[in-house]
């Protein structure tokens, strides 16, 4: 393997395992100010608890979400120099916002938050929890910024040439406001809603399961699924939006996501396929016209495909771009209609007496992380070959200086770090599960539970 490909397979390797955190946190985030806001409201002390157990969990994702993403600011310089200058001016004002207006708010607010209970007022600690969780929305505002102006270049000029060549800005709120800024930013921050809750109620299902701590999971899980409900909903949403973007500012990409190669032509919607690149064809289950109406609401309007392009600027891994958009959109409609589901049972009354349904949602967890991480994949994938598309080819990016033995090995030392960390990520959120919402003196003190009474009474 070449040096761009290494570079790109570390910088994925990296980012995908950095990805991990940043939603969960943004997602335990929201959880955190929901908890503590209706035990302000109501004064009932298990929303308390809820809101310090979570906000443990969130002070884990956090510390390794800011490891983890550390190293990828250094690869910038190492191994995509040339990258690094052409987009130096346009980056840099993006990460520099990140800390000032995001990164300062939340670590500003973190230390209350976390060690503040029961030292500060509880409106100020509740103050603390707003300020980390907008900090944690802002931060990604900033990094989804600067990767949209990758997808969709704007206000900006090109100054010098060749080698020397560099992207400038001229008008830095026509970069902030680029043209798919806004819509891949309400993406990502609804992946990081449910993510976080999924989790929460992954956990709470467990306890659940265990006959555990009853009456506050109930509550924590019934919280849970109403923000699933609204925001898968919402997600569906987003992502028409975001693909109707894609539409008019990446043909291409899109063409590679539903696997469409006539230059102008009705393309179908493919629920599951395979698409054979040298055949120019799909394989599989689809909607005729589908995606000509998803776009102009007309089965029949044409849809640019892939032989419109220079095959030199087409993604090279059709298959790959279309399989793992299609991953994406199967688990967002797997979410959705678990959360119906769900929803529909506890509108009964019984949702909580379905112990496979439970099960379930304890593996459902996983379920919007993998959403995120090839929802990523297929939007840089089909980006290719452009690292700033129509601007610099990823060809033309990477580190001339850097051998390929130097990111083989670096590769190989970060796979084993990043394994020890996601070790020891996996044992202490396990520990926390299964330690318990209740400290010891809340455990001491907290009321028994309804079954609890009923076994001593013997009713």
């Amino acid at each position: 393997m070449d040096v761009e490909l290494l570079s790109r397979i570390q910088f994925a390797f990296t980012i995908a395992f950095h990805y991990i955190y940043p939603p969960l946190s943004i997602g335990i985030g929201l959880f955190m100010v929901i908890f503590e806001s209706i035990y302000l409201a109501t004064g009932n002390k298990e929303y308390h608890v809820l809101a310090k157990f979570w906000t443990k969990i969130f002070a884990l994702t956090f510390g390794i979400g800011v490891v983890t993403g550390i190293v990828m600011e250094f690869e910038f310089g190492t191994n995509w120099a040339v990258y690094s200058r052409y987009v130096g001016d346009v980056f840099g004002s993006a990460l520099a916002a990140e800390g000032i207006f995001a990164f300062a708010l939340e670590s500003g607010f973190l230390g209350i938050l976390l060690f503040g209970w029961n030292r500060v007022k509880p409106w100020v600690h509740l103050t603390a929890t707003i300020g980390v969780f907008f900090g944690s929305l802002f931060s990604a505002v900033w990094i989804v910024v600067a990767n949209s102006w990758q997808q969709t270049p704007a206000g900006y000029h090109i100054v010098g040439e060749g080698m020397h060549a560099r992207a400038e800005i001229t008008d830095f709120w026509a970069m902030v406001f680029n043209p798919s800024s806004v819509d891949r930013l309400t993406h990502v921050w609804i992946g990081a809603f449910l993510s976080g809750a999924f989790l929460v109620l992954s956990i709470h299902a467990y306890y659940l399961l265990k006959g555990r701590y009853i009456e506050i999971s109930e509550k924590a899980f019934k919280i849970a699924l109403i923000v699933a409900l609204v925001f898968s909903l919402g997600q569906l949403a987003t992502g028409h939006r975001s693909a109707d973007g894609v539409s008019k500012n990446q043909p291409a990409k899109l063409a590679a996501f539903e696997g469409h190669f006539e230059k102008s032509a009705p393309a179908d919607m493919y629920l599951l396929g395979w698409v054979d690149k040298e055949k120019q064809e799909v394989k599989g289950i689809s909607i005729p016209g589908g995606l000509s109406f998803l776009l102009e609401y007309n089965f029949t309007a044409p849809v640019t495909g892939l032989n419109a392009f220079p095959e030199e600027d087409r993604p090279a891994q059709v298959n790959a771009v279309f399989q793992f958009y299609h991953i994406m959109i199967i688990i967002g409609m797997t979410l959705i209609a678990l959360s119906l589901f769900a929803g529909f049972l506890w509108w009964k009354g019984n949702v909580f007496e379905y112990r496979w349904l439970l099960w379930v949602f304890v593996f459902a967890a996983i379920l919007p992380q993998i959403a995120n991480q090839v929802g990523w994949f297929a939007a840089e994938m089909g980006r290719q070959p452009w690292v700033v598309y129509g601007l610099l080819r990823t060809s033309e990016a990477f580190s001339l200086a850097v051998s390929e033995n130097q990111v083989l090995f670096s590769l190989i030392l970060f796979f084993f770090v990043y394994a020890l960390l996601f070790v020891l990520f996996i044992y202490l959120l396990d520990k926390k599960i299964k330690g318990g919402p209740y400290d010891e003196s809340e455990e001491r003190d907290r009321p028994l539970t309804k079954e609890i009474t009923e076994a001593l009474t013997g009713n």
